[in-house]
Parts: structure tokens; sequence; C-alpha cells
């Protein structure tokens, strides 16, 4: 991996570890919220019961710790680049009595197994922030069994996603961020259809096909919105970071503002879109 592939994951691991307390506080409201994308990709899996699974950029733990309930006389590796991510995991393994899983602290580009380990390989959210996506399907692809199923979710286009672009749009507005690079790591990176499923094809995957989900994040009211995205999404913080305190407020009340016009019923239900795309080996 050349340098600046490596700064790039150096920077991702300190991030997801600065803010894993973060996703602490809110995994039981997270993990709900991202339920029917991991549903979505243990129905791909087709996981049996003696199945060997790897979990990739598993932060907290799921889809994993659920994929070894059904794998239940096999194991679930999960991995992640950040140990405070995976520390939430084994947490969680515990107070539900899940033991045969194991956590493993890796780089996706160089995966520490050997060729035709697994049975399956799930990855939710994970794509859009690896320096190499390529390199990232292709190692996913050695380590599987020939025969063996991928499936993996990242989110959609920015229209579909109203629940960060509601924040980052009217922080731009407010704050002159800096352009990303093209072909950058990011929410969005992945959105486009098609895009994910033609590289899944160029790494070598069969019967590849790709499905949309949507739905809401119900935060209940605007100010656990608030609260929320600023204590587990890295880019409104680091995007906030650069404001005064009374740009912040400003750029709080028009957000406020913003999502009260789209959503009336004053919840703050705000909409997301997915894309979950499978293939095989």
């Amino acid at each position: 991996m050349d340098t600046q592939l490596e700064q790039i994951r150096e920077q991702q691991k300190a991030t997801w570890n600065k803010f894993s307390p973060g996703w602490r506080k809110w995994d039981d409201f997270t993990m709900n919220w991202l339920k029917p994308m991991g549903d979505e990709i243990i129905q791909a899996l087709q996981i049996q019961p003696t199945d060997t699974v790897l979990d990739i950029a598993a932060g907290t733990g799921e889809p994993g710790l659920t994929i070894a309930g059904l794998a239940s006389r096999g194991k679930v590796v999960i991995t992640d680049l950040a140990e405070g991510m995976l520390e939430v995991a084994c947490d969680k393994a515990r107070q539900k009595g899940i033991s045969n899983f194991e956590t493993v602290v890796c780089d996706v580009s160089e995966l520490p197994f050997d060729d035709a380990t697994f049975d399956a390989v799930s990855c939710r959210f994970g794509f859009m922030f690896f320096p190499d996506m390529l390199l990232a399907a292709t190692e996913m692809r050695r380590v599987l069994k020939p025969g063996g199923k991928i499936a993996a979710a990242v989110w959609g286009v920015p229209d579909k996603n109203v629940w960060v672009t509601a924040i980052m749009g009217t922080i731009q507005q407010n704050i002159s961020l800096p352009a990303p690079a093209h072909g950058a790591p990011g929410m969005f990176r992945c959105g486009s259809p098609g895009f994910l499923a033609g590289l899944f094809r160029q790494a070598g995957f069969n019967n590849v096909s790709e499905k949309e989900i949507t739905g809401k994040l119900a935060c209940g009211n605007n100010e656990r919105y608030w609260s929320f995205i600023n204590e587990v999404a890295a880019p409104v913080v680091a995007a906030l970071s650069k404001a005064d305190e009374a740009t912040t407020e400003k750029i709080k009340q028009q957000v406020f503002e913003l999502v009260d016009q789209k959503y009336p019923d004053k919840k703050a239900a705000l909409d997301y879109g997915a894309v979950v795309v499978t293939g095989e080996k």
C-alpha cells in the first residue's frame, strides 16, 4: 500500500477510535436504525449452522453477532481497524452469551487469513471508507471458499439521505470547507447505482446483484437528532470544529428549520437510502 493510502488508513483508524464512545452510547439506537441493511445482508448470505463467516468493518459488532446466532455450530470472525469499536462488540457478545466469535484488528487490504477460509463475507457500511476499494474486494474474494457468498451495504446518493445532508448541507452554506479529493473516502462514494456492483464484477465475483433499501432515522425530535449526529458522525464534528459558538448555534437553528419544513410532524424521522450488493466466488 502506498504512503497516501496508508495515511488515509491511519486517519480512519484514529477517527473511529475517537468516536467509539459515542457509538457505544448510541449503540441500541444505531443498531436498530441499521438493522434493515443487516437483515438484507444476512438473507443474501443464506447462513448455515456450520458456516465460518467473516464480518468486515464490523464496528460495534453487527451484523456479525447476529450471524453468530445463525452459525451456531460454526464461527464468526469480526474485524475492524479500530480496537475501540471492537471492544464494544466484545462487551455486547458477553452480555448476550455469544461465544462462537472472535475479533481481529486488521486492515481489509491485508486480511490476515488464508485463501478460501470463509463460507461467507459481510460488510455493512465499510466500503465507502476503504482507501483502495478494489483491493479490498479482491481480498474478500481471496479469503472466500469457492461458491462462497459476499454481501455489502453502502449509503446511496445524497438526495436519498436527508439524515446527514440536512446537517452537512447547512454547514456548507455557513462555513467554507475544502472540497474532498476525487475518489477520497466519504459517505456517498459508492452511492451511484451500479458502482459497487461494478467493483464486485471487476474483483471477479459472479452472480452480482444490487437492491435499494429505504427507511427513516427516527429520532423523535430535533434535539435528539442533533445530539446523535454530533456524537457519531465524524464529518459533522470535523466541520463544526471550524465554526465559532455563534455560527454553530446558527447552523443548529437552520437545521431545525429545514427538518421541520421537510417533516412537519415534528418527529425528526429523516429519510435514508442504502444499496446492498451481493455476489459469489
